[in-house]
């Protein structure tokens, strides 16, 4: 059956599946002129648009390659820059450290002779006022024993003959030393 239908198809001369010698005449001569025709002004459009567009692609891509490589770059400047702005930290905390270290001993130096000089100011003045306080206490004893001396002086010395028992004694006394 299904021969015949493919037969049927082959043999029967339909206008609609063969077509005649004028029609394809025609249709080819109209096909050639429009691909002529489009061939001279439609053609050349598309092909300048496709090649602007190619190019804007490719001009695209290499912005895109240079916008990458620029970026690489910042980056790699960047970090750069960190390293550099690390490394100055550090230099400046060393620096900083160091500066706090030498203020402290100097602090300290200068409080250690602040001291000192007060230590020795103070044994300075310990010291004036214990002989200030010595020379009062002499004169206090001196006075004293002067007094005490008049006293006994008056109180032995009111006769004449313990008078001269004094001076004899003095006179010994003052041969011996």
């Amino acid at each position: 059956m299904i021969h015949s239908y493919i037969g049927f198809l082959l043999l029967d001369a339909n206008p609609l599946i063969t077509p005649a010698i004028g029609l394809i005449f025609w249709t080819l001569v109209i096909f050639l002129v429009l691909l002529a025709v489009l061939g001279k002004f439609v053609w050349p459009v598309i092909t300048k648009g496709l090649a602007d567009r190619e190019n804007s692609i490719n001009e695209a891509l290499a912005a895109a390659e240079e916008a990458r490589n620029a970026k690489q770059d910042l980056e790699a400047k960047v970090e750069a820059m960190r390293q550099e702005a690390r490394e100055e930290r550090e230099k400046m905390m060393k620096v900083a450290r160091e500066t706090a270290n030498k203020m402290q001993d100097e602090a300290k130096q200068k409080a250690n002779a602040e001291y000192n000089r007060i230590i020795e100011s103070a044994k300075r003045e310990i010291e004036l006022q214990k002989e200030n306080a010595m020379e009062q206490v002499r004169k206090e004893v001196a006075s004293i024993a002067i007094d005490v001396a008049e006293r006994l002086v008056r109180k032995n010395l009111s006769s004449d003959q313990a008078q001269k028992d004094l001076v004899d004694t003095y006179l010994k006394e003052a041969n011996l030393n």
